[in-house]
Parts: structure tokens; sequence; C-alpha cells
């Protein structure tokens, strides 16, 4: 059975502060997308990419991937205004049993993680990748009151890629539709159908790059990668 990924890539990243979309900031050399294209490209089980990207960007990428051989992006769509619309638009194009959900700016998942993740998501139809948090979480009201302290052995970081059967995230999509509320990822959508999402062991430098710190992050994260191999 197969599997696919969709990554959209059409957010305005306004936190990196940049005239430059996140994505096609450089890592040793190379714009961060490409970095994160090619861990799917080189992952066995990997059938199919679909790329969703804001309309104006679609050229010029496409151009871009050109030099690099990326035969299993299959497709460059055009995005919506948020995230939810631009994977919903993505979903449309990726025809594979098996959906994996991954931010364009995460160039470091390992093909030790998706496997974890690939396997989980067989069984369950349902699997995430997070980590434990590391510090105190508060909650707060919206006059910046603590209200609670969450216990932290019940919480997580959630990562992506996050991966589903094909049938149960378009079908949480479709009625996501029908009462638009914007859900920051996409498994938030499948509890909102009343679906168990499993928790898979993640990676600590499985970072998002949305912030110049994180950007420093990343070229450190880099450099110890490129002493290990």
């Amino acid at each position: 059975m197969s599997v696919g990924v969709v990554i959209p890539a059409a957010g305005q990243g306004k936190r990196m502060g940049s005239k430059v979309s996140k994505q096609f900031l450089l890592l040793d050399g190379q714009p961060i997308l490409v970095h994160t294209l090619r861990l799917f490209e080189t992952h066995p089980q990997v059938d199919e990419i679909i790329l969703v990207m804001k309309k104006e960007e679609i050229r010029g990428t496409e151009e871009m991937l050109r030099s690099y051989g990326f035969a299993k992006v299959k497709a460059i769509v055009e995005g919506g205004k948020e995230r939810q619309e631009s994977v919903h638009m993505g979903l449309q194009h990726c025809q594979s049993d098996w959906i994996l959900i991954h931010d364009a700016v995460r160039p470091f998942v390992t093909h030790e993680a998706l496997d974890r993740l690939i396997r989980e998501v067989k069984v369950t139809k349902a699997a995430i990748l997070a980590v434990p948090v590391k510090d105190t979480i508060k909650q707060i009201n919206s006059e910046g009151w603590v209200t609670s302290t969450p216990a932290r052995s019940e919480l997580i970081s959630v990562q992506t890629p996050q991966g589903f059967s094909r049938d149960l995230i378009v079908q949480a999509h479709e009625k996501a539709l029908e009462d638009p509320n914007w859900a920051t990822d996409d498994s938030m959508l499948i509890e909102q159908i009343g679906f168990p999402v499993k928790v898979v062991e993640g990676e600590y430098n499985n970072i998002k790059i949305t912030t110049p710190e994180d950007l420093v992050l990343a070229e450190k994260i880099w450099e110890i990668r490129r002493v290990e191999v």
C-alpha cells in the first residue's frame, strides 16, 4: 500500500522577519525546502510528494527543483490563506493509501523516525510524532494571570510528520469545511471527529524553523550531523 507526503509551504513566515519565504532560506548553501524534500525522496517507503505553495511561488519553485531531480514530487499545487486550507488542497492531489503531512521547514526528521511513524499509522490509522516537554507549562487567561499548571508528565510537544489513512484525514478535513474552525495541526481535526490519535516517539532535533533563532540552531544541528556522518 502506497505512502504519500503532503507538504504545505504557502505560509507567510512573518516571525522570521525576512522578505524571503522561510522555506527558501539557505541551510548549508541549499534552501531549507530542498533538505526537507530530500528526506522523503530518499526514503524507500515514500511513493509520492505533493508540495503546496503560494501561487506566485509555484513557477520559481518548479525551476529551482528541476536541478535536484526529485522524482517523487508529483505535483506542486496552489495553497490557501490558512495552513488547513493548503493541506486540504494537497490532499485532493495525493492518492496514496497512507498520507504523511509535514511542515516544509522541518528538515531534520530522520528516516528512523519516519519508519516508526509509518509502522504505527498502518496499525492505528492516525499517529503523530512528539517529544516530552522539558519546561513547566502554565495555562493563563486573557489578562495574563496563571489559571493552572498541567502535570508535565501528561504533556507532549507535537511535531510533524503526522500520519493518517487517506480516508480518515480526508473525512476530517471535509468535516472541518462544514463548520470552519481552524486547527493548529491536522491531528486536531482527527480528534474533532472522535477518532483516537497514537503518539510515536519523535526527536528533539526535529525542529520547525520559524524564527531567526531557530535558523541559528538549525545551522548548529546541521554542523553536528555533518561531523557525525
